[in-house]
């Protein structure tokens, strides 16, 4: 399959994105009357600015494309058709440039990664019932105790189990044994089919679930299971740190992941990604939705087709070797920050293909804390607080918050 992930120039990204708001229907000069949306209030947000011919996001939000339904499966609203396509082509980059899957895949903008991981279960809770026979309680999601909330806000949303795996307080990692002991739990529970959540870098650690701890002992276990991959914060990160990376599409048993833009690629916030192999979006459709051209099939609904093109435009400004660069001097930076922490005897964790390090609280006096916002595991009696090396940390603002930590 041929690369689309390629990096363009500033005049070819506003003549492609501009050329796609043309495909779209235009609210300020045709007669559009049956459609329940409009360009935004032109009272508060001015569209005949100067600056706005050389501004293609802004425009996007003027134009104000609603990106409602899932673009992959073949029809959508018709209206936004322009804008769509680059949908469909940061679908196609994350799916087979990034993730280095084959085939086709599905899946959309999502308004962030706990809606993704969200819509992740619910396609696979409708899978085994629809398919299986299943009952809400005899599905369970399996994860780590290191797991974001989505995953207990998904379980208590949509009505079927939760069981966390234990984690080593040391490598924060699941291990065949505590795996195998979360099934049995949940099986007594009774639960017989398994919605796997294996993270690809913690929010509070940036740690990854080894995936074949899950996988293998499932396997074991005999029971039906599907693999979602939470890379809500790693997904941008980890397939270019990590030289051998094990769960993303080449895995067969990893069926669908979840992406955050408004994280490492700093798009806006409303930036997440779902991203699933062809054949299962189905499970999540909406009929109901008749009035939408191609009816919906995602949790969300209406959203903006200018967060689309935010992921787009930073995507190809980059191209995949400039994000490469970009992630090692990131690595490069956390590196330096461990060695400080290494040379005064700091106790920490890091995942050594990770931008995240959490520190020890002994070792992070309050107003340290304060002063840097450094970000505890739990408000109220932390243990942990996590340093993010994002663009804008670098080493000159690094060295003041290292002189302030005790060993």
């Amino acid at each position: 399959m041929n690369q689309v992930w390629k990096k363009l120039s500033q005049s070819e990204i506003k003549e492609r994105v501009f050329g796609a708001l043309e495909e779209n229907v235009n609210f300020f000069n045709e007669a559009i009357v049956g459609v329940p949306a409009s360009h935004l209030d032109s009272k508060v947000f001015f569209s005949d600015a100067s600056f706005l011919k050389d501004a293609p996001f802004l425009s996007s939000l003027i134009h104000n494309p609603n990106h409602i339904g899932c673009h992959t499966l073949g029809h959508s609203e018709s209206f936004f058709s322009g804008t769509q396509a680059i949908e469909r082509e940061v679908i196609e980059i994350c799916a087979h440039d990034i993730l280095k899957g084959e085939g086709e895949f599905d899946g959309y903008v999502a308004s962030g990664g706990t809606e993704a991981n969200m819509q992740a279960c619910w396609i696979y809770r409708n899978y085994f019932k629809q398919e299986h026979g299943a009952k809400n309680e005899e599905i369970v999601i399996l994860c780590s105790a290191d797991s974001h909330y989505s995953m207990a806000k998904a379980a208590n949303v949509l009505g079927i189990g939760i069981q966390k795996a234990s984690i080593d307080e040391n490598t924060r990692l699941v291990s065949h044994d505590t795996v195998s002991q979360a099934i049995r739990e949940a099986q007594n529970k009774g639960a017989k089919y398994f919605i796997v959540v294996s993270n690809m870098m913690t929010t509070m650690f940036g740690s990854v679930d080894p995936i074949n701890a899950y996988t293998d002992e499932l396997d074991k276990a005999g029971v039906a299971y599907k693999v979602h991959i939470d890379g809500a914060y790693g997904g941008f990160f980890f397939p270019f740190s990590c030289p051998d990376i094990q769960n993303d599409f080449r895995n067969p048993k990893v069926n669908s992941v979840t992406l955050d833009a408004h994280k490492m690629v700093q798009a806006p916030y409303g930036t997440g990604i779902f991203l699933i192999r062809k054949g299962y979006m189905q499970y999540a459709n909406t009929s109901e939705a008749s009035y939408v051209e191609g009816e919906d099939s995602t949790l969300i609904g209406s959203r903006s087709g200018a967060n689309a093109i935010a992921i787009w435009m930073i995507l190809m400004t980059y191209g995949p070797h400039g994000w490469w660069e970009k992630i090692q001097v990131l690595l490069m930076r956390t590196n330096w920050l461990e060695k400080q922490l290494n040379e005064k005897g700091v106790k920490f964790y890091r995942n050594p293909w990770s931008n995240i390090i959490t520190i020890r609280a002994e070792h992070v006096p309050h107003e340290l804390a304060h002063d840097y916002v450094l970000v505890p595991d739990n408000h109220q009696d932390p243990s942990w607080y996590k340093i993010v090396v994002m663009e804008h940390v670098t080493i000159e603002r690094l060295i003041p918050v290292v002189a302030g930590i005790t060993a």
